[in-house]
């Protein structure tokens, strides 16, 4: 598919700055260009790249000034980043869907298969599962008895949806992914554990997406629940009873305890932990290896460090830090001192 920089423009409301009729037709890091590639520059670190680059076209923000001329042609937006994310989400659209139902799968008699829906080879649907109009299943994927998944949904290779957990519209889940294996629940007795039975099952909303081998338990009694436009990074775990709020995003290789709720529109840094049982408003902004053990205090708080704690607290103990060798050895010389002086004012026996 070939696109002329006017045609980008009009697509993104763009004022075109060189030869409207530049042709592109495919994408590059603006470090990384080549003829026929459309680019972009939103990070002030790489504004160098734009003078060299051999993209064809380069969007950039409005209010960028450059020092000197371009070779390239230029397309001025507002924002150059969430514009090269719509014309992504537009060149990844046209790409044809797959459909059929191969005939290396197998799916019960009793399940239920809406239109245009692709399911690949050793897929496997179980009885009583509901399958929406287009959506796509791909080999090896694992749908468990009674499980409801939406319109337009896409399950890629090797995940497993237990039995009964429901997925709404437009939910996309990467390989290797788990929804609905058993929450963590055991009882300690005087030989070892009883095993709690996890009865509930697990609610997806729409405009889900979820990365590759996260898992999300199904809950003890009742719901875990990711309400709808929550963004899940790969290697995610999520516990029994747990919620997320609407549009939150959590990134690579965070975990929640059981029955933690958080907001939404919240914002969770890699290797993030949450204790059990705590709740974090909306709009809490959670830094990357934050460990959070208590209730958040109001929207819109942000967190760093373990246990969490505001910014500005913690950056100023991590300076304590370097100091403490130091503080060490003077407390040690004025302890010393101090016993010097005791012995000389103090009467001998």
């Amino acid at each position: 598919m070939e696109f002329t920089a006017k045609q980008i423009a009009e697509l993104i409301q763009g004022r075109v700055e060189g030869d409207e009729n530049t042709v592109v037709s495919t994408f590059a890091k603006i470090e990384e260009g080549v003829p026929g590639a459309l680019s972009f520059l939103s990070n002030p670190k790489y504004t160098h790249y734009i003078y060299d680059t051999k993209s064809s076209v380069v969007l950039i923000n409005e209010d960028v000034e450059l020092e000197k001329p371009v070779s390239t042609t230029l397309i001025r937006v507002e924002n150059a980043y969430e514009c090269v994310a719509k014309l992504l989400q537009f060149y990844d659209s046209m790409k044809p869907a797959k459909k059929g139902i191969d005939t290396l799968a197998f799916i019960s008699p009793k399940a239920q298969i809406g239109e245009d829906v692709y399911v690949g080879a050793f897929a496997y649907i179980g009885d009583g599962a509901v399958i929406g109009k287009g959506a796509q299943i791909y080999p090896h994927t694992v749908i468990g008895d009674g499980v409801t998944i939406g319109e337009r949904c896409t399950l890629y290779p090797n995940v497993t949806v237990y039995q009964g957990c429901q997925l709404g519209n437009n939910v996309t889940i990467h390989a290797g992914s788990v929804i609905g294996a058993d929450g963590f629940g055991f009882a300690p007795n005087t030989g070892g554990y009883d095993k709690i039975p996890q009865i509930g099952i697990v609610v997806i909303e729409d405009d889900v997406e979820i990365g590759a081998n996260t898992c999300i338990d199904r809950s003890t009694m009742g719901q875990t629940v990711i309400h709808k436009g929550v963004k899940l990074d790969n290697l995610i775990q999520v516990a029994h009873n747990c919620e997320i709020g609407e549009n939150t995003v959590m990134s690579a290789q965070a975990g929640m305890a059981g029955s933690t709720k958080i907001g939404a529109w919240c914002m969770v840094g890699g290797q993030a932990g949450f204790a059990g049982h705590i709740h974090v408003k909306d709009k809490t902004f959670v830094g990357a290896q934050c460990g959070v053990i208590g209730d958040t205090k109001g929207d819109g708080e942000q967190l760093i460090g373990s246990p969490a704690t505001n910014p500005k607290m913690f950056f100023k103990a991590r300076a304590i830090d370097a100091k403490l060798p130091d503080m060490y050895r003077q407390i040690a010389q004025l302890q010393r001192e101090i016993d010097k002086l005791k012995e000389m004012v103090e009467p001998k026996n």
